[in-house]
């Protein structure tokens, strides 16, 4: 017996696989909007320090005269699936979170004010977000600060992104 899976809305936009598919993910990768170029990345998953962070960054945008380019991650971990005496089988878990957060981005008033796309990708947070980074040729970005337990373990994204990134690394506590 082996793991389920579960259909996914026909308007959903998949986020490439680049293990399976590396011609698809170059391609979906590369087609980054040229009126974005050199903007400001800002990661964002509608937590407070995200929003703060979102704040921050649409000002610098707003000042530089760029776009915003907003970065939701999507937690798109594989979970492990027992089914008997069988080895585990790993099902990709969809994350539908980043059609929230757009929709809620696009009734927010305060975006108004500047150019935003936003983009979702699958996979490391600080690789993801330096990757988006490179590929818009981006001038900063924008993090919020992690707070707690998991931030202390596992090291911060913010500080893992200042140690890695080719470009200035904004952190708004």
């Amino acid at each position: 017996m082996a793991g389920h899976e579960i259909p996914e809305p026909a308007d959903r936009k998949r986020v490439a696989d680049h293990l399976a598919h590396p011609q698809a993910a170059e391609e979906t990768r590369h087609s980054c909007d040229p009126a974005f170029q050199h903007g400001v990345v800002v990661g964002f998953d509608g937590s407070t320090s995200s929003e703060r962070a979102l704040a921050y960054a649409i000002g610098m945008a707003r000042r530089s005269g760029s776009g915003l380019i907003i970065v939701h991650v999507a937690n798109r971990l594989p979970t492990t699936v027992w089914a008997g005496c069988e080895p585990p089988v790993f099902v990709d878990v969809p994350d539908h979170r980043t059609e929230v957060l757009g929709l809620e981005l696009a009734c927010a008033d305060h975006l108004t004010e500047v150019p935003w796309i936003l983009v979702e990708r699958g996979g490391d947070i600080c690789h993801e977000l330096e990757e988006v980074g490179r590929e818009y040729a981006a001038d900063a970005i924008v993090v919020g600060s992690t707070h707690g337990l998991v931030g202390r373990i596992f090291g911060s994204v913010a500080g893992r992104l200042a140690r890695r990134a080719q470009r200035p690394v904004i952190v708004v506590p």
